[in-house]
């Protein structure tokens, strides 16, 4: 009887913990290509979606977070972020489109919950 009584316990004491809201994980994060980049959309997806899943293009400006610049040729990528209201905020350059991109999550992830 008393292994029954854990285990119930511990089931309701990790339902507790879980309804208090731990953490979900990184929050979806929406990006809106810039008409000027000279990489291709499906490229840089290709990419967000092995380092950063939670981060997706969008093609509504009014739904997005924010707008990448992706230019660049293979061995020098430029990547530029903006914020939704038109300003810089982050810029990378680096030989490798997935550095270029893995750079591009590490900034927006690292942005604080709105």
């Amino acid at each position: 009887m008393k292994p029954i009584l854990m285990c119930a316990a511990v089931v309701a004491i990790l339902s507790l913990g879980l309804a208090a809201g731990t953490p979900a994980g990184p929050r979806p994060i929406k990006l809106l290509m810039k008409p000027t980049s000279t990489v291709p959309p499906e490229e840089v997806l290709r990419h967000l979606s092995s380092h950063c899943p939670n981060v997706g293009i969008t093609r509504d400006w009014k739904r997005s977070d924010y707008e990448l610049e992706a230019g660049g040729i293979s061995g020098a990528y430029r990547f530029v972020v903006y914020a939704h209201g038109g300003d810089a905020v982050y810029s990378t350059s680096t030989a490798r489109l997935g550095n270029a991109v893995k750079d591009v999550c590490h900034f927006l992830n690292g942005q604080p919950k709105d």
